[in-house]
C-alpha cells in the first residue's frame, strides 16, 4: 500500500473487469462484447468527423445524441442524459441521489461495481437475496430505503424482471430513486423507458455497448424525469463537462439510427443464445433462463473452476466469479456461431471425460 495514498485511496475494493490477455489469440467469451462489429454508418459517420474540428471542444450537452435518443424512446431530450459509458452514469447517479447514513438496496448477487461505488461515495447499503431460482424478489424492495437498485436483466445471471413487477416497486417507493440499470435489456426484455413519464422517481441507465457494438465508444444514456437529469447534470458539470468527444457523439447517432442493423445484429445473438441454451442443457447443464447477451450456467458433475480453467487452456475465455452462492458458476458471453459452435465443441469433451 503506497505511503502518498488518501485514506478514501486505501480503503477502496475496485471493481475487477474480465480479463484481456495478450499472450495468445482467445476466443472472447468473458467481457459480453458484442460479436458483430458496429453499423458500417457508425463507422462512415466518425471519419467524417475525424477532421480539423478536433481542436476544437465538443458540445458539452451532447444535444444532437439527446434529441436522437429522446425522439427513438418519445420522450423530450431534457429527459436525457448522456454519459461516458453508463457506467459512469451510475457513478453520477449514486452521487446525485443517494444520502450516506440511508442504507440503499439490492440484490446480493448482482453488478459488482454497485458496492464499489457505495464504497467510494461512503453511501450504506443492504443487500436482499435472490430466490433460489436467481430471480429478484420484489417484496424485498417493498420496505424503507435511500434507494433502490436493479439491474435488468440481472448480472451476472440475466434473469429478467417483468414490468408490472417494476411498477409495483416504483409505487411503493415514490418517495426515494428507483433505479434500473438496463445494459442488457435490447437482448429480449421490455424497457422501463416506457414508464418514465408516470413515474418521477425512475431512472433508467442503458448503455450502446452490448446491443449497439460500441463498447470502445463509451457511450450511455439515462432516461428520466427532468428534475433526475438536472441532478445528473449538477455532478457532471461539477467534475468534467466534457466528458463525450466529439467522434463518439458522430458514431452514436449514426447507431441510433440505424434501427435495421441494430435489429439484425440482435436476433442474432438472441438466436445463438438459444440454440446455444438448448445444447447445453443436452449435455447436462443448468442454463439460467436469460435475456441478455450471455447465459450462466453450472454442470452437476464437474466444477465451474475446473471447467473454466480447462476452457482457458483451449484458447477460450468465459468468466468464474468466485464468490458465495455462484461460485459453482460460469458466465458465457455469446459470440458468433462460429465461436459458440468451438466453444460447445470443447466444453462437451471437457465434461465427458
Amino acid at each position: 500500500m503506497n505511503i502518498y495514498w488518501s485514506d478514501t485511496a486505501k480503503r477502496l475494493e475496485p471493481y475487477v473487469p474480465g480479463e484481456q490477455p495478450q499472450d495468445r489469440k482467445y476466443i472472447k467469451l468473458n467481457t459480453n462484447e458484442n460479436p458483430y462489429p458496429p453499423s458500417p454508418k457508425v463507422l462512415e459517420a466518425i471519419k467524417n468527423a475525424a477532421d480539423e474540428r478536433l481542436r476544437l471542444y465538443p458540445d458539452p450537452e451532447c444535444t444532437v445524441l439527446r434529441e436522437t435518443i429522446a425522439q427513438y424512446f418519445g420522450l423530450e431530450k431534457e429527459q436525457i442524459f448522456v454519459g461516458n459509458g453508463s457506467d459512469e452514469i451510475l457513478a453520477f447517479a449514486f452521487l446525485a441521489f443517494f444520502n450516506p447514513g440511508n442504507a440503499i438496496i439490492f440484490p446480493d448477487i448482482t453488478y459488482s461495481f454497485y458496492p464499489v461505488y457505495c464504497g467510494f461515495f461512503g453511501i450504506d447499503y443492504k443487500t436482499v437475496p435472490l430466490d433460489e431460482n436467481f430471480s429478484i424478489p420484489v417484496e424485498s424492495f417493498l420496505q424503507e430505503n435511500g434507494g433502490i437498485v436493479i439491474a435488468n436483466p440481472n448480472a451476472p445471471t440475466g434473469k429478467y424482471m417483468d414490468i408490472k413487477s417494476i411498477e409495483k416497486i416504483l409505487e411503493y417507493n415514490n418517495k426515494s430513486v428507483v433505479l434500473i440499470d438496463e445494459a442488457y435489456i435490447d437482448f429480449g426484455g421490455e424497457s422501463s423507458i416506457k414508464l418514465v413519464n408516470e413515474y418521477p422517481n425512475l431512472l433508467v441507465v442503458q448503455t450502446l455497448s452490448k446491443s449497439r457494438s460500441l463498447a470502445g465508444l463509451r457511450i450511455g444514456f439515462a432516461a428520466g424525469n427532468n428534475g433526475l437529469i438536472e441532478g445528473l447534470n449538477r455532478v457532471k458539470n461539477s467534475f468534467n463537462s466534457y466528458t463525450i468527444d466529439r467522434l463518439a457523439i458522430s458514431g452514436a447517432i449514426e447507431a441510433m439510427k440505424d434501427e435495421a442493423y441494430f435489429r439484425e445484429t440482435r436476433e442474432k445473438v438472441i438466436r445463438t443464445r438459444e440454440r446455444v441454451s438448448a445444447e447445453l442443457i443436452d449435455i447436462g447443464f443448468e442454463v439460467v433462463d436469460s435475456m441478455a447477451n450471455f447465459i450462466f450456467i453450472r454442470h452437476p458433475k464437474v466444477l465451474a473452476r475446473d471447467i473454466f480453467q480447462k476452457l482457458r487452456e483451449q484458447g477460450i475465455l468465459v468468466r468464474h466469479f468466485n464468490k458465495p452462492g455462484i461460485d459453482n458458476f460460469l458466465r458465457v458471453s455469446i459470440g458468433t456461431d462460429s465461436e459458440m459452435d468451438t466453444f460447445l465443441e470443447v466444453i462437451k469433451n471437457i465434461v465427458s471425460k
